[in-house]
């Protein structure tokens, strides 16, 4: 276990190392952003003032190393439109984010698992090819289009449930029903295929062979053999959700990081992008390491090793 942990830490600091060179460099080819900064008819002069306050001057090379002996110090920088460190500003988004993530994640696993579940014990049943249709149609809509669906049917036909912002609590579940429709799908359709490939083992035909009822073997064997799919899968899906939020919180105007990063962006305000996109990085990689442990306490025949 100690070797096979140390190789995926070593791991994840190489993967962390390439994703933070690699949006570093790739902004810089997206343009200056002290032609956005600087008002219309502004001089040459107060154009290479300010890219000399900001820095933009230097080498990019130059620029790189000091922003990672900053990342050493756990110091992202400063908003370059903002002028407010960078940690304040993604510490006052991030809580959103994971308030609809949540929420999402929530509704994908309590939706997605037992419909999967029920598609494959009873598969012959008219309202599993109804499941199966949801499962398509989740898959497939994009999440913009969906987004735009549920504002048009609950906000504006039906008034059920406010479109945009976060003022109240009823707020997140558009934006978090829409975030969970492919996930929820995918929980699904994983599910079902891990349930139908256990039933089709001796241990289910034996345990039925002893008079035991279908509920108890799925509930008590099928479920436990076949979590690992759903395990692996989920560790990709909180990651999906987290980038899916981009969109999402668009379309909603929901003040999280999603939003944060698309602002950002489109005013090429660097540090806040890399700080972002850093931190969706650390999270996909602990998530994925997360997933690793849990296959062993959940199937004891699976060890893991440094070579293995």
């Amino acid at each position: 276990m100690s070797a096979f942990l140390i190789r995926r830490l070593l791991q994840a600091a190489v993967s962390l190392l390439g994703v933070t060179a690699l949006i570093f460099f790739l902004q810089r080819l997206t343009g200056d952003p002290v032609l956005l900064m600087v008002p219309e008819g502004a001089t040459q002069e107060a154009v290479d003032a300010l890219r000399r306050q900001l820095g933009f001057d230097r080498p990019v090379m130059a620029q790189f190393t000091d922003y990672m002996a900053g990342l050493m110090r756990l110091d992202f920088g400063q908003s370059i439109v903002q002028n407010v460190p960078v940690v304040d500003i993604v510490a006052s988004r991030l809580p959103y984010t994971i308030r609809l993530a949540a929420a999402s994640l929530v509704l994908a696993l309590g939706m997605g698992v037992p419909l999967g579940v029920f598609m494959a014990v009873r598969r012959d049943h008219p309202l599993s090819r109804v499941g199966m249709g949801f499962v398509l149609a989740g898959q497939s809509l994009p999440t913009f289009w969906s987004g735009i669906l549920l504002i048009l049917v609950f906000a504006v036909w039906l008034g059920w449930l406010p479109s945009s912002g976060a003022r109240q609590v009823s707020s997140v579940i558009l934006p978090a029903i829409c975030l969970s429709l492919l996930s929820m799908a995918t929980f699904a359709r994983v599910a079902r295929t891990a349930v139908l490939d256990e039933l089709s083992k001796p241990y289910v035909r034996a345990a039925r062979a002893k008079g035991l009822p279908m509920a108890r073997v799925v509930i008590r064997h099928v479920l436990r053999n076949g979590a690992i799919p759903v395990i692996s899968i989920a560790a990709l899906e909180i990651a999906n959700l987290l980038s899916g939020a981009v969109i999402v919180e668009t379309v909603f105007a929901w003040p999280g990081l999603g939003q944060l990063t698309m602002q950002s962006i489109a005013a090429r305000d660097f540090p806040i992008v890399q700080a972002v996109v850093l931190l969706g990085a650390f999270v996909s990689i602990f998530l994925n390491l997360a997933a690793d442990l849990l296959y062993s306490a959940v199937d004891p025949r699976i060890r893991l090793e440094g070579g293995k």
